[in-house]
Formats: C-alpha cells, structure tokens, sequence
C-alpha cells in the first residue's frame, strides 16, 4: 500500500502550516482562550484558506476532498494548537448533512462550505456516558412539524454556533437505537436556551435546553448518521492528537538542551535520551493508527466502527503517555498557564475524552471481536 501523500495533499498540509506558523502563535492561542475562547474569527480566517468546504460535495460549492485531506489539515491544526471548532464545522456537520433530504442539504451545506453557517452536533446527555442510542431528549410530531423537549450538554461552540444538529428520540425506550432520529434546530428557535461557558482546553462549549422547540426532521435513522459522524469526527480526533504530540515532544526537545544539570544540558543524560524514545514510539504507534482510522472510514459500518475503536484506543494510551512523560520531563514549568507545553497537556486530555473515552473504546473493540484479536483483521 502506497502511504507517499500526493502532491496536492502535501500542498495543502504546506498551507495550512504556513498560516498557523504565521497567524496563529501560542500568544494570540492563550490570549483567545483567557478571554473565553470565541473562536468564529479563527474559523473565518481557515475559511479564508478554503477550508470550510473541504468535505462538502462540489455539487454544494465545496472542495470535496476526502478523509486524508482532513487528516492531513487536523494534523497541522492540532501541531499549531488551533483551538477552533473546526473539526464539528467542517467535518461533523457535512457527513451528517449526507443522511438529509436533499433539500436541507442545497440549503444549509453551501453556508457551510462558504462559512457562512456554523452547525454543530448536539447529542450528548448527562446520562448517555458515550453511548450513542441513549437518548432522552424527546421528539413530537404535530401534522408536519416537529418540536423536541430535553437538555443537551458540552455542545462545541455551542454559543458560538448558527444551527443545531439534535439527536432526538421519536420511538422505544432510552436505550432503543432504532427511535432515535436527527433534527436540525435554528440557534432563534423558540424554546430554545443556550448557556455557553469556556473549556478547560480554551475552547468555548455550551448546554441546551429545549422546551417544545420547533425542529426540521433531518432523518429517521439517526443512530446510523450518528454513527457515521462519530466515526469521522475520532478519525479527525486522532489525526489532531498526533499533531499535538509531535509538537509537545519537539518542545520537550528543545527544553532538554536549554535545560541544565551539573554543568550540562539534561539532554545528554542517558536516562531521558531512552525516556524521549519511548515518547517517539508512541507518538509513532498513534501515527500509524490514525492513518488507519482514516483509510478506515469508507469501509462497511461494522469494520469501520472497529476499527475506529482501534485506534481510538491507542491514541488515548499513547497521548496520555506522551503528555505525562513530556510534563514530567520539563518538571514544574510543564503545567504552568505561561508555557504552551501545559495547553497541548490539557488539549490531549480533551481529546481523549471526546467520542468515548479509551476504556469505553476499549469496550467497543472487544465487543466486535470475532474469530480472531488481530487488530488488523
């Protein structure tokens, strides 16, 4: 299998590169995150870029690249530390938009790929714990209109956003994939209250409350779409992670030859030189994962869903072990709000919470277990 990136890929990650190294440095970072994390601005600039369209179809005014392009750009957002919502934007929202009638897609998918629209996914509930059919939140249909009663929470850029993607429940108990349905809610829809607050990565997130809000039905089956979206957005998830520790581990580098001990740098000290290669290993072993989430993702739901599990589980091992060792080896200055090292801590820590965390993915992967443990089968 040929792993080389296409020119125009390595075009793209080029940039992308360029603009966080020039428009996006660890001050401007710290500085939209001490004042609460409003990120439309950012969004506006990768807009600039083409970005928004990426993974919408040219039919809608998009670029209509695939999920190694979107891997390629939220590598190098996640090495600049990029603390925008654009994963959920540009990437989230058009694989969902995919289940819609056509109509809703011609009407909301062009605003996307021109930013003009900000969509995000509100699906998680104080009681779901990752699960994807445990939904409460409920759905009622008069004639044909929908409205939706519940309370959704730790929505990204939930304040921030235009519209509402709502998972809903139109049948069966809380548990009963087959009742849960999509629905696209307007951010000044009636009923509908939105308290936003900042993240601990610096990001913005927010909780909804729906009391009889009115709500355009986006599908029926909206376990499966959700399914889809999940999948994308670890796929994105992980490629971000291994830019984040390549760039922790090149900080944590330096340090070891500015840093010293006895006269020397401790970059010379045998003990930390073997530390910094296991750091690498693991940084290496996330890479390859998330090269295979990626491939992954047009595969049939049952494969794709596994090995989305996969490599969700080795990013949480290797991202927690890369951001301990690396924090460890800076010592105190590590988790200080000045140094930049202590915001890809708490990014990778996020990561690593967001879609399931890694014993909830590890749960997922036994349970598609078959006639074999081979990670690859």
């Amino acid at each position: 299998m040929d792993f080389e990136f296409s020119d125009e890929q390595e075009q793209l990650r080029d940039a992308v590169r360029r603009w966080v190294d020039k428009g996006f440095g660890f001050e401007r970072r710290h500085a939209l995150a001490k004042a609460g994390g409003q990120t439309r601005e950012v969004l506006g600039e990768l807009n600039d870029l083409g970005l928004s369209g990426l993974a919408v179809p040219e039919t809608h005014g998009g670029m209509g690249f695939g999920a190694i392009e979107a891997m390629v750009v939220m590598e190098e957002l996640g090495r600049g530390l990029v603390n925008a919502p654009y994963a959920q934007a540009a990437l989230v929202a058009p694989a969902l938009l995919s289940h819609a009638p056509d109509a809703l897609q011609q009407a909301w998918l062009p605003k996307i790929a021109a930013g003009e629209a900000l969509v995000v996914l509100a699906q998680q509930e104080r009681a779901s714990r990752y699960r994807l059919d445990q939904v409460a939140t409920q759905a009622t249909q008069a004639g044909d209109s929908w409205k939706l009663n519940g309370t959704k929470i730790v929505v990204p850029a939930g304040d921030e956003a235009d519209a509402f993607i709502v998972s809903a429940r139109i049948s069966g108990d809380e548990r009963d994939a087959a009742g849960v349905a999509l629905f696209l809610v307007d951010k000044g829809a009636a009923g509908l209250t939105v308290r936003g607050y900042p993240a601990q990565d610096g990001a913005r997130a927010a909780d909804l409350v729906l009391a009889d809000t009115p709500a355009t039905l986006l599908t029926k089956q909206g376990h499966d779409a959700l399914e889809h979206a999940a999948d994308v957005g670890i796929a994105a998830l992980c490629a971000e992670g291994v830019g984040l520790m390549d760039r922790m581990l090149a900080l944590t580098v330096d340090y070891m030859h500015q840093r010293k001990q006895f006269g020397v740098p401790i970059a010379s000290f045998q003990a930390l030189r073997h530390r910094v290669a296991d750091i690498k290993m693991q940084l290496e072993l996330a890479r390859s994962m998330s090269f295979f989430a990626s491939l992954k993702l047009g595969e049939p739901a049952e494969a794709r869903r596994r090995a989305l599990s996969q490599a969700k589980v080795q990013l949480g091992n290797s991202m927690r072990f890369v951001g301990q060792q690396c924090v460890q080896v800076h010592g105190g200055i590590g988790v200080t709000d000045e140094y930049a090292g202590s915001h890809y801590f708490k990014r990778l820590t996020v990561i690593e919470l967001s879609f399931g965390d890694t014993l909830h993915h590890l749960g997922e992967a036994s349970a598609r277990m078959r006639d074999t443990a081979g990670v690859f089968a």
